[in-house]
C-alpha cells in the first residue's frame, strides 16, 4: 500500500492497514504518547485499531514533547 507518512512516500506490505498497523511498523515504541492525523483529520487513540487506512492516504504522528522552564 502507498502512503505518505510524515511527508516521505512510503510502500508498506499489505493491502488492509489500521493505522496501529503502521503505526507497529514504523517501530513507534509509545503509541500511546502519539497523535496521529490522517489525510488532515485527527484520529481518536481508541479507532486506532478499527480506523483501516486507504491507498495514497496521508498519515502524520505527532510526538508529544515535554519540557518547559526550569
Amino acid at each position: 500500500m502507498k502512503l505518505t507518512i510524515n511527508g516521505e512516500a512510503r510502500e508498506i506490505a499489505g493491502d488492509r492497514l489500521t493505522v496501529m498497523d503502521v503505526l507497529k511498523e514504523q517501530k513507534v515504541e509509545s503509541p500511546d504518547m502519539v497523535a496521529v492525523q490522517v489525510n488532515g483529520a485527527f484520529v481518536a487513540r481508541p479507532q486506532y485499531d478499527d480506523l483501516v487506512l486507504a491507498e495514497n492516504d496521508t498519515v502524520e504522528f505527532l510526538y508529544f514533547m515535554g519540557g518547559g522552564a526550569a
